[in-house]
């Protein structure tokens, strides 16, 4: 099932601090909730894992995180994820463009969602999604 989603969000700082508060893996992936950084890999990447609450059924995904284009003078970045579902076989893979300007940006997402997620429905899976994302984008502000 392919999800493709918009937000917008704020944040307290310059567009440069934002910039590189985007860009720091070790920030941004606790902002998704449930999410925690397993291990970085590299600069750019590291390996993640995010529970995803959907209903009374909650899942599992692991898998990388990698910052995958950055432009620093647009202040566009897109970060690639890369999951699977834990016991399971289905995978949630996302490309997130974010694109920053004076006091937040906004957020793309494209994802890819197969397995028990996607079973679940459209409708429940968009709504996860949109909510996972709107929180995050909330989160952002902390970080």
């Amino acid at each position: 099932m392919a999800v493709e989603l918009n937000h917008s969000f704020s944040m307290d700082g310059s567009t440069d601090e934002n910039w590189e508060a985007i860009l720091d893996l070790d920030r941004v992936i606790p902002a998704v909730e449930g999410g925690r950084v397993i291990e970085r890999t590299s600069p750019t990447s590291a390996r993640a894992e995010i529970v995803v609450k959907m209903g009374a059924m909650s899942m599992t995904f692991a898998g990388t995180v990698e910052v995958a284009s950055r432009d620093d003078g647009a202040h566009t970045a897109v970060l690639k994820v890369k999951s699977r579902e834990a016991g399971g076989a289905g995978y949630a893979n996302a490309e997130v463009t974010f694109q920053l300007g004076d006091g937040g940006g906004t957020v793309h997402t494209s994802a890819q969602i197969t397995g028990k997620a996607a079973s679940m429905g459209e409708g429940v899976m968009v709504t996860v999604l949109d909510a996972l994302i709107e929180s995050f984008t909330e989160r952002l502000k902390a970080i």
